[in-house]
């Protein structure tokens, strides 16, 4: 097993978050979660005296199963950590800090966004808090489904059958509660590294290449041909960071005013510049 201490150390903080989150918001104001987690906040919300840390892991044994014999030992050390982790902070922030709200959208955005935030950093480390997420990790990694859809997906599963408590106006809010949490947790997956590729059509290739190549960005040359003229131009292709591209939609406008430039979104990058410095040795260890 290839354990790290900072994924170690970001799975217990993700779940101190998402059950600090839990308790602090969707408790106190009627709002169920998906999965497992959901159906453990239907038990408190119907028994208020059981400890909801303590149910949340005991549904989950069952699961652990699963994620023994498809994760790997890796993964499943750190399913166990998170789902461990999660219970004891569930159990820890029961009744600490409950922030009951007037306004039950601004309570939907808030606890949203703490489990979202919670979860994205606990997947972002190769964690799950078991449940569903175990489901999820297993769909990415074999099909290339997000975590987050299959999240809200299996949440609103759930929160349908919390109707059987819940009244539909705190289930329509909890809607919001798993969209924004599931948003927030894809930003976290694909947006670590993120930044802006640009596809650069000009007579001054080479040029507007060289002055790129200055600034310490990698460049592709592809060669091109336009369909009506039938002549043969050099493309340009570069991925940069989101800060640098009006640096470099600078440099095109100086060299060739009439380039064709396209600016596209990149959700995630790994390499050099990026994840890999010049020696190819990653640059956060």
């Amino acid at each position: 097993m290839k354990i790290r201490l900072d994924s170690i150390f970001a799975i217990i903080i993700g779940s101190a978050i998402m059950g600090f989150g839990i308790n602090a918001f969707n408790i106190p104001n009627h709002l169920a979660e998906g999965g497992i987690t959901g159906i453990s906040i239907l038990i408190k919300l119907l028994v208020p005296s059981v400890d909801q840390g303590v149910v949340f892991f005991v549904l989950n044994v069952p699961l652990f199963f699963l994620g023994w014999k498809i994760l790997g030992r890796t993964s499943f050390f750190y399913t166990i950590l998170g789902t461990v982790s999660l219970s004891v902070f569930l159990s820890l922030f029961d009744g600490v800090l409950p922030l009951q709200m007037k306004d039950r959208l601004l309570a939907s955005l808030y606890a949203g966004v703490a489990v979202g935030v919670g979860l994205g950093i606990i997947f972002r480390y190769g964690g799950t808090t078991g449940g569903v997420d175990i489901i999820a990790r297993l769909l990415q990694k074999y099909m290339g489904i997000s975590m987050g859809r299959t999240l809200f997906f299996g949440d609103i599963l759930v929160i349908g059958a919390s109707l059987v408590y819940l009244n539909l106006e705190s289930a329509m809010y909890t809607l919001v509660v798993v969209f924004i949490a599931a948003r927030v947790i894809d930003f976290f997956q694909d947006g670590a590294y993120a930044g802006k590729a640009l596809t650069i059509i000009s007579n001054e290739a080479d040029k507007i290449a060289n002055q790129i190549l200055e600034f310490g960005r990698g460049v592709t040359l592809l060669a091109g041909k336009g369909a009506y003229s039938g002549d043969e131009k050099k493309v340009i292709y570069v991925v940069i960071s989101r800060n640098e591209v009006m640096r470099f939609k600078n440099i095109v406008q100086e060299i060739d005013p009439y380039a064709f430039v396209i600016v596209n979104d990149v959700h995630e990058v790994l390499g050099e510049g990026f994840t890999l410095d010049e020696n190819k040795k990653p640059l956060h260890d």
